[in-house]
């Protein structure tokens, strides 16, 4: 049995698409297991660019299957488009296939995730109004539509009537908006089951048997530790756990099946939207960092926020996840950077210093970073293909990082491209 899992470590954009595409070669089976097409996870093939925003990162490079599990809410029009975008481009995509028990994020959510951004007044999450939350809260709810309904008229007819009678009423009553249309919705979605109803199949049956055949799978998550419902900066987080222990609810696997547990950071933060980062720089050198790394939302193009690296929040993800191989990304952006700095505590508002991360995102606003200052170095290392080939300045980063988190980096990566990686040690 060989299984590989690969998750964010801080709030998304780390290179989990790069990793994943790379590892996928390999794979028999590659599984997304939680988010929505609010990720969006960028592979360079060539002079290719591919944004994938719901369907797996390994599905330009899995010679087996790709499967988007129970865990993911899935945009049926939205899988469609990206299914297409593939086939225009000669890319095959009949080993694509979706869970049963996946819920359907239907033009309601995407209505009301959209109008509580823009109407309400207040502190806004910063969502991609894709109605991601809205899905997932329907799901909690049990009043959601799984991807099974659309196989079953009568069941997508009954569900339709009874979320609209509860949509429609708060669309035109609270927000002033005007009401959605039952038969427009049915009719659209029952000829959407028809597109896919081949697709649509019970993955997590097939997951455990390939489990007990010693398959290699990958799991590959969205978004990352620092937004987890549970974990990250609440309520500035996703709607669902792209942590490792998400992989058992998103695709139905028993935790004592995952083995190699790869965690992906940039070599500094980044974040996309409203909540704390302590590490920020809002100055001109952040945005040399925002430019030379393109630091610029895959899904919404919204400029990221940049930062140092934070290994307080690493330490936190970590330990979390259970990492137990880390992968650094986008060390080549720190090129040239005189003196580098790395946080490894935070002083409190009281003057206390700590390096654990606290639950009270209230407070993280007042937090104070504590940094180390490493020397920077101005060599290229964008061909560099073996670890010793780096500048001894950009060796000791790696290494400060490694001594801290008391984990060995197994990849860094120092450019876009699938082939510009410095791996330590082969994991397949």
């Amino acid at each position: 049995m060989s299984t590989y899992v690969v998750v964010g470590l801080q709030f998304g954009d780390e290179g989990k698409g790069k990793i994943t595409d790379v590892l996928s070669a390999k794979s028999d089976y590659v599984v997304r297991f939680q988010g929505g097409d609010n990720a969006g996870h960028t592979v360079y093939v060539g002079e290719d660019k591919f944004v994938l925003h719901l369907l797996p990162s390994g599905v330009l490079q899995c010679k087996g299957k790709c499967i988007i599990a129970n865990g993911v809410v899935v945009n049926p029009k939205a899988f469609l488009r990206e299914i297409g975008q593939l086939e225009a481009k000669g890319y095959k995509t009949d080993h694509v296939f979706i869970s049963r028990r996946a819920h359907v994020i239907m033009p309601y959510h995407i209505m009301l995730d959209t109008y509580r951004e823009e109407e309400l007044g207040g502190t806004q999450i910063g969502t991609t109004k894709k109605g991601i939350g809205p899905c997932y809260e329907d799901k909690i709810a049990r009043v959601g539509i799984r991807m099974i309904d659309l196989l079953n008229p009568e069941v997508l007819k009954e569900k339709i009537e009874k979320n609209l009678k509860i949509k429609n009423n708060l669309f035109e009553k609270y927000f002033g908006k005007p009401a959605m249309s039952f038969d427009e919705i049915y009719n659209e979605f029952l000829e959407i089951g028809k597109q896919l109803q081949d697709r649509i199949v019970d993955t997590e049956l097939e997951l455990n048997e390939a489990i007990r055949d010693n398959k290699n799978i990958l799991f590959e998550g969205a978004q990352a530790l620092m937004l987890d419902i549970d974990f990250g900066t609440y309520p500035y987080v996703t709607s669902s756990s792209p942590s490792t222990g998400g992989v058992c609810t998103g695709a139905g696997v028993p935790p004592t099946s995952l083995q190699n547990l790869i965690g992906v950071s940039k070599a500094y933060t980044t974040r996309v939207g409203h909540g704390p980062f302590p590490t920020e720089l809002d100055n001109d050198l952040g945005e040399h960092i925002r430019k030379v790394g393109h630091e610029y939302g895959a899904t919404t193009g919204r400029p990221r926020r940049t930062g140092w690296l934070d290994l307080v929040a690493l330490k936190h993800a970590c330990m979390i996840n259970g990492i137990n191989n880390l992968v650094i990304t986008k060390l080549d952006v720190l090129t040239g950077i005189d003196t580098l700095k790395i946080a490894t505590h935070y002083k409190t508002e009281d003057g206390k210093i700590i390096d654990y991360f606290t639950s009270s995102t209230t407070k993280l606003y007042d937090y104070e970073a504590i940094y180390t200052d490493l020397p920077g170095w101005t060599e290229d290392i964008t061909t560099a293909r073996t670890f010793d080939e780096l500048p001894e300045n950009a060796k000791k980063y790696i290494g400060f990082i490694e001594e801290y988190l008391g984990i060995n980096v197994y990849l860094v990566s120092v450019g876009p491209e699938r082939s510009q990686n410095i791996i330590r040690k082969e994991l397949f």
